[in-house]
C-alpha cells in the first residue's frame, strides 16, 4: 500500500530534525494532500488575483509581491500588437515560487509571443523589429537598465573580441550591439564577419531579454529575464515554434487572464510528451550541476520541480522547507552581488543610493546567518566591493568573481550536506553522477 500524506510527512521530519531543518507540520500535509490529488495537466484560475497557471505552480505562488511583479512586467514584457502579435506574460523559476522561496536568486518572467504573419520569413522580420523597438525604448531609466539579449546562434565556429564561439551557440547582444544592428566576428580563416540583428532573427533559437531593474522602496535590485517562446502562426492557423518546439506549462504562473484565450490555443499544439521531455530537460540539468559544474544550490531548484511532477512528493515537501532556511541567501547575495556590480557601472541611471543600499542589505543578510571565519571572510569581500561599487572607473572584475565563488562555496555545503543526509535524495543524486 502507498503511505499515507501523514506517514510521508513523519519521513521527511525525521531527516529534517536531524539536519536542524524546520518543518511547518500543518503546511506540508496540507501541501501534500493537495499535491496527491491534482492531475498532471490541471490548468487552473485564481480569479481573485487574476493568475492562472498549471495547478502544481499555482500552489507554489503568493500573490503577495503580485504587484511588485506586475511593475517589473511592465519593463521586460513585448507588448500585443492587435492583429499582429498576441502575448501571455508570466512568472517563471524562482519567482513564481514565491510561497517557499524566501530568497529568490533572479526575477524571472517567460512569455508566449505568437506572431500572425502571411511567411515565416515575414514572422521572423516582425519579432526583430518589435525585440529592437523594445530594447531601445527600455535601455536606461531610473528603475532600470537593459543587459543583454540573446538572438540567433553562430553560424560557423570563430573569434568574437578574442574569444571563441562554436557553430550554434546562441549570440549574446549588449545594447551597443543592438543599437549598431550587428555583430562582428572572425571566421576560422581570421575574415571579419558581421553578423546583422536582421539576419540572426531569421534563425532566432533561443530568445531571451534581461534588465537590471531597481525599486527603492523594498531595498532591492535584480537581474529581471524575459525567456520567450516565439511562435509563428499561418494564414491556416497552424502554430509554428521558431525555435523549434513549443514549450510546456509546468512551471509559470501567468500574470493576466485577458491572456487565457491565447495560452488555450497554443496549449493545444503542445506535445503529447511534453512532460516526459520538460522531465529530461530537468534531470539533464541536475546532472550538470552535480557533476561538471556542481551548484548544489541550483540542483536543489531543479530537483523540487522534478520531484513534485514525478510524484516523489516527501522529497519535494522537504526541499520546500529547506528553500526557507536562513543560510540560503547566500544563494541570493551570490547573484546580487553581479547584478549590483552591473547596476553601478558607468552611464547608468540607477540612483547610486539604491545601489548602496542593496549592498547593505547583502552584508546585513551575510553576517545574520554567517560565523567564525567564514563570515569574516564573506564581509570583508562585500565591505572591499561596496568601496569600489562607489568609484565606477575602478577595476573590479575579479574582486566580484571572487566574492561570488567565496559565496557558492558556502551555499554548495549548505546544499551538499542537507541533500546527501536525506538516503532517497542520496541514491538519486548518485545515479545521476554514474
Amino acid at each position: 500500500m502507498n503511505p499515507s500524506p501523514q506517514e510521508e510527512l513523519n519521513r521527511i521530519i525525521e531527516s529534517a530534525q536531524r539536519l536542524g531543518v524546520e518543518i511547518d507540520e500543518e503546511e506540508a500535509i496540507q501541501w501534500l494532500t493537495a499535491m496527491a490529488a491534482v492531475q498532471s495537466d490541471e490548468i487552473t484560475v485564481d480569479a481573485k488575483h487574476g493568475v492562472y497557471g498549471h495547478k502544481i505552480s499555482l500552489l507554489d505562488f503568493t500573490p503577495a509581491d503580485l504587484a511588485h511583479f506586475r511593475q517589473v512586467g511592465q519593463i521586460v514584457e513585448i507588448p500585443d500588437q492587435p492583429g499582429v502579435v498576441e502575448t501571455a506574460l508570466a512568472l517563471s523559476g524562482s519567482a513564481a515560487q514565491s510561497k517557499i522561496q524566501t530568497y529568490p536568486g533572479d526575477c524571472d518572467f517567460f512569455e508566449r509571443v505568437n506572431i500572425k504573419a502571411p511567411t515565416k520569413a515575414e514572422a521572423c522580420h516582425i519579432l526583430a523589429e518589435t525585440l529592437r523597438h523594445k530594447i531601445l525604448n527600455t535601455a536606461n531609466g531610473e528603475t532600470y537598465r537593459f543587459s543583454e539579449a540573446k538572438l540567433g546562434s553562430y553560424p560557423f565556429d570563430g573569434m568574437r573580441e578574442d574569444k571563441p564561439f562554436k557553430k550554434g551557440m546562441p549570440i549574446s547582444w549588449g545594447l551597443a550591439d543592438v543599437q549598431a544592428g550587428q555583430i562582428l566576428v572572425k571566421d576560422t580563416e581570421g575574415k571579419s564577419v558581421a553578423l546583422t540583428w536582421d539576419e540572426m532573427a531569421q534563425d532566432p533559437g533561443w530568445t531571451k531579454l534581461d534588465w537590471i531593474v531597481a525599486f527603492p522602496p523594498r531595498k532591492q535590485l535584480a537581474n529581471a529575464s524575459n525567456n520567450l517562446d516565439v511562435t509563428w502562426e499561418a494564414p491556416d492557423g497552424k502554430i509554428i515554434p521558431l525555435d523549434g518546439q513549443l514549450d510546456p506549462y509546468f512551471q509559470e504562473v501567468y500574470l493576466e487572464a485577458e491572456s487565457i484565450p491565447l495560452f488555450t490555443k497554443l496549449a493545444k499544439h503542445v506535445a503529447a510528451d511534453a512532460m516526459d521531455e520538460y522531465l529530461e530537460q530537468l534531470e539533464g540539468e541536475v546532472r550538470k550541476y552535480v557533476t561538471k559544474s556542481p551548484n548544489y544550490g541550483k540542483a536543489a531548484k531543479r530537483m523540487y520541480n522534478v520531484f513534485r511532477l514525478k510524484g516523489l512528493y516527501s522529497e519535494a515537501a522537504y526541499l520546500r522547507e529547506l528553500f526557507d532556511e536562513p543560510a540560503t541567501i547566500l544563494y541570493q547575495i551570490s547573484a546580487l552581488v553581479r547584478t549590483v556590480d552591473e547596476a553601478s557601472v558607468g552611464g547608468s541611471e540607477i540612483a547610486p543610493e539604491t545601489i548602496v543600499e542593496q549592498f547593505d542589505e547583502l552584508i546585513l543578510g551575510a553576517i545574520d546567518v554567517l560565523e567564525g571565519a567564514q563570515e569574516k571572510e564573506i564581509v570583508r569581500r562585500l565591505l572591499r566591493l561596496r568601496t569600489l561599487i562607489s568609484d565606477p572607473n575602478r577595476e573590479r572584475e575579479q574582486e566580484v568573481s571572487e566574492a561570488q565563488a567565496e559565496l557558492m562555496r558556502e551555499v554548495n555545503a549548505f546544499f551538499y550536506d542537507r541533500l546527501m543526509a536525506v538516503p532517497s535524495i542520496r541514491d538519486y543524486i548518485e545515479a545521476l553522477q554514474q
